[in-house]
């Protein structure tokens, strides 16, 4: 794999990390506002952006691109969260080594 490559999939996963914190803002404040906000069709997606969050962070690592934290850190944030900070990581890790 190239630096290119794995530039191409973390911009992936930031995309996808993006949105999906755009879709956690509604539910969190159904959840903690109590706002009448229709949630099923919001945290559906949420959880299927998950899913592709975590898969995608998975796949990185077995791919030898990063370490598995990745993945862990973007389950125990629930999502977004861990993969923006799993994302900057990486860049700054891709910067260094390719300078």
């Amino acid at each position: 794999m190239t630096a290119a490559d794995t530039t191409r999939r973390l911009n992936i996963i930031l995309v996808l990390a993006i949105i999906d914190a755009v879709l956690l803002v509604p539910l969190l404040l159904h959840r903690f506002a109590d706002l009448d906000i229709p949630v099923f069709p919001v945290g559906m997606t949420h959880g299927l952006l998950f899913i592709a969050l975590v898969g995608l962070c998975a796949k990185g690592a077995l791919d030898n691109l990063w370490g598995w934290w990745f993945p862990a850190i973007t389950v125990v944030t629930g999502g977004p969260l861990g993969s923006i900070v799993g994302d900057v990581i990486i860049r700054r890790r891709l910067a260094a080594i390719t300078s």
